[in-house]
């Protein structure tokens, strides 16, 4: 049994090929349309009955098989293709016997005919083009990856007076075009500042590790306004979607991408404003 290489790709483009790095992204589905994933447990209300805990995908067999003649066809050879959920690797392929067993992430099943084409150029022929193909097409579809760390405590969508839930079913569906609809959410901790009074606070923050968005719990007051809660929700569902982009040696938290899409926001200008006016009476919350 063998894994195959290729010594011409260079291994800052291998490692993109076998485990996805947060970059720029494009607002694509975050969801295959030939696989399903099953939600982990916190999302739903009434969890099924999985083997091992979940989630689980259920993948479009029809989907599969066609990918998987085109590389028998593209190899001359047998080959079997399975199509995973993984969070590291997205693309591995070995000869074992005779046959090459390949497997991929389910976003590839619906990836564009060009990237199908480079995918199976990659993987029979480790070409170096096609290689730069699929890492892009990785690069900005990371966001579909599953969460790498499953959340350990329970999440609160109802406050006294927000409801986080309903908020965000919202902003995905008229903002996202349902595309945010894994991202998971809850009310934050209640903390008291160090020292006499607080100088800084973050009233929302995004975990990409857990796919999970917290929300100070000082925003769930009666006089902070529904449009600013909805304003920070809309800001940590962006980082959900748009992952940062390396530039050099540094991170931008928010790119170019990021920064358009939430100027766009209708309330970007209003919630700023009132943020600006009724920070210091967020600061004195405990």
């Amino acid at each position: 049994m063998t894994q195959q290489t290729f010594p011409w790709v260079s291994p800052k483009r291998a490692a993109v090929l076998r485990r996805a790095r947060p970059r720029g992204s494009v607002l694509a589905p975050r969801m295959s349309t030939a696989a399903v994933r099953i939600p982990e447990p916190a999302r739903i209300s009434w969890p099924p009955e999985l083997p091992g805990g979940g989630p689980q995908i259920f993948v479009h067999e029809g989907a599969r098989q066609a990918l998987e003649r085109r590389l028998e066809l593209a190899g001359s050879g047998p080959v079997q293709l399975a199509v995973t959920d993984n969070v590291r690797r997205m693309v591995t392929n070995l000869r074992s016997r005779g046959t090459l067993r390949v497997r991929i992430h389910m976003m590839f099943l619906d990836a564009p005919e060009r990237v199908k084409e480079a995918l199976v150029r990659y993987v029979v022929r480790g070409d170096r083009d096609a290689s730069q193909i699929v890492g892009d097409y990785i690069d900005s579809n990371s966001f579909r990856i599953r969460a790498e760390r499953p959340v350990r405590h329970a999440l609160r969508t109802k406050g006294q007076y927000h409801d986080l839930g309903a908020i965000q079913e919202m902003i995905n569906s008229r903002y996202f075009g349902g595309q945010a609809s894994d991202a998971l959410i809850t009310w934050g901790r209640r903390t008291a500042p160090k020292g006499n009074a607080r100088t800084a606070i973050k009233l929302g923050t995004y975990s990409a590790t857990e796919r999970l968005i917290r929300i100070h719990p000082a925003l769930d007051q009666r006089w902070v306004p529904r449009y600013f809660v909805t304003y920070i929700v809309f800001h940590e569902l962006l980082h959900h979607v748009i992952p940062p982009v390396r530039i050099g040696k540094t991170t931008a938290i928010h790119p170019a991408l990021f920064s358009l899409r939430e100027r766009q926001y209708p309330q970007y200008i209003r919630a700023l404003d009132w943020e600006r006016r009724h920070l210091n009476r967020l600061l004195r919350f405990r």
